[in-house]
């Protein structure tokens, strides 16, 4: 497949990059969650509670949902623990105010906190966090290293990092008919939610120079972190990362 030129200059350096993830999200925002059910024919829901499952939440754990979008693992957290007969206290940040704006006026327990942050330069102190939790954002950041980084210093030693995004099938032949798949879809999806083909043609695009599941591995251990792995979702192309703090 080939790139799509016109978004592929958009993200090819780490400022245009976050200035063009900044606004695509500030326009999607008011739909994103109807954005998120229709595309995955609502599976994220499921996705999601995977990468709860292996953030193994404790009493008085402190949880940083970062790139949170609008706090649907934030709230998922809080839902965890409360079904769990605990508390944690859940933080989510994310670039886009737009997004947290939406999120803020959902339904739901309350959070402790929802800040702008960008992921490159959080704006907490070392080991402030148990656990960081993050939901389609890894891909996102202007700097897959230099956040991998700050959510390593943010982790106190024994806290762990899970990240869900879109992954990479082993298969050459199944790698080819997903983005495929993907480079319709999204076209479709934004027609009919936004009445921009557009909209949405940054996720094939940005998962293009994305690294697979195993790699991140790699990526996720040269930032220091241990126990590293992942566990593949719909033959891999979903897929949640995840390692610890020692």
């Amino acid at each position: 497949m080939k790139l799509n030129r016109r978004i592929s200059g958009r993200i090819e350096r780490p400022a245009d990059k976050r200035r063009y993830v900044r606004r695509l999200f500030a326009g999607v925002a008011g739909r994103y969650d109807l954005t998120n059910d229709v595309m995955s024919l609502g599976l994220h829901r499921r996705w999601k509670r995977r990468l709860l499952a292996r953030a193994d939440l404790r009493p008085g754990h402190r949880v940083l949902d970062l790139a949170a979008g609008t706090g649907d693992l934030a709230r998922g957290a809080l839902d965890q623990a409360a079904r769990g007969a605990f508390e944690v206290q859940v933080v989510a940040a994310d670039l886009t105010l737009e997004m947290m704006r939406v999120g803020r006026g959902r339904p739901g327990p309350g959070l402790a906190g929802w800040i702008g942050a960008d992921a490159l330069r959080l704006p907490f102190p070392d080991g402030a966090f148990d656990r960081v939790v993050i939901g389609y954002g890894l891909r996102n950041f202007a700097g897959l290293d230099s956040a991998l980084a700050e959510s390593f210093r943010c982790l106190r030693p024994g806290g762990r990092l899970i990240s869900l995004d879109f992954g990479h099938p082993r298969s050459e032949a199944l790698r080819r008919i997903y983005l495929g798949y993907l480079d319709v879809s999204t076209r479709v999806a934004g027609w009919a939610l936004h009445r921009d083909p557009e909209s949405y043609v940054y996720i094939p695009e940005s998962l293009r120079r994305f690294p697979d599941q195993r790699e991140m591995v790699r990526r996720m251990e040269a930032a220091g972190f241990v126990e590293c792995g992942y566990e593949d979702l719909m033959m891999g192309a979903m897929a949640v990362n995840y390692g610890d703090r020692r």
